[in-house]
């Protein structure tokens, strides 16, 4: 028996994401609130005792289309701005209508839907899976295939050649000289067994610290240390 108060919750929590399909301006925000919706579809398909609905939610639309829409993510870049500026006068119009329509169509067709409950078989995967894999295999196959075309198409797409020729180590080496920049990798923050090492800059040989071991991000946040008890520590420990 589905419980009224979870499913209405699950419900709301639905609606919630697909709201910003229609009012988010980033293409990254509207991908995640997709991811949510069809979460969400998935949890109530469960909730109703139709776990195969519920897992192909997951499975097909939540793992291979919205991995299909981050390709497409890819390809467009999501670091541009949609441009709202309309090209065709009227468009905005011609589509509230055209899904005006749809969502007509859609409540007629649904009002005239009848269900036996005397059927023990609804929602049986293992049936469902029988007729699927027996009847409509061309169908399944297919839209397989398709998938799996439009993943390696996305990838294709996506790849960009370079430009210049992948430098050498010696190369990058060479360049860092030329602008004056140390030419090896920066030097490890100081290791101490009895506390965490990134905030703690390195030695040199004679002892002093070494500044550029440390994180900017830290030194920006005034979290470093200049080790001074460790240091003491040490010296004691080598008297001893």
């Amino acid at each position: 028996m589905v419980n009224p108060v979870l499913f209405w919750c699950v419900a709301a929590i639905t609606v919630v994401p697909s709201l910003s399909l229609l009012f988010a301006r980033k293409a990254v925000h509207v991908a995640m609130s997709i991811v949510l919706v069809m979460v969400g579809l998935a949890t109530a398909y469960i909730m109703l005792d139709a776990p195969f609905l519920g897992i192909v939610q997951i499975v097909v639309y939540t793992g291979a289309v919205m991995m299909l829409f981050l390709f497409v993510l890819m390809l467009v870049g999501v670091d541009q701005r949609e441009d709202l500026k309309e090209t065709i006068a009227g468009q905005r119009w011609i589509a509230f209508l055209a899904a005006g329509g749809l969502g007509v169509l859609l409540i007629s067709m649904i009002a005239r839907v009848s269900v036996s409950v005397q059927d023990t078989t609804v929602g049986d995967p293992e049936r469902i899976a029988n007729v699927l894999f027996s009847r409509y295999v061309l169908v399944i196959e297919s839209l397989g295939a398709l998938l799996i075309t439009a993943a390696v198409g996305a990838l294709v797409l996506t790849h960009v050649p370079r430009l210049r020729r992948k430098r050498t180590q010696a190369e990058v080496a060479e360049g860092r000289v030329l602008v004056g920049a140390n030419p090896v990798n920066k030097p490890m923050p100081g290791v101490y067994a009895r506390h965490n090492a990134l905030d703690i800059p390195a030695l040199d040989p004679d002892g002093n610290a070494i500044e550029a071991s440390l994180s900017r991000v830290l030194e920006v946040r005034h979290q470093t240390q200049d080790g001074v008890e460790f240091r003491a520590q040490i010296e004691e420990g080598d008297e001893k």
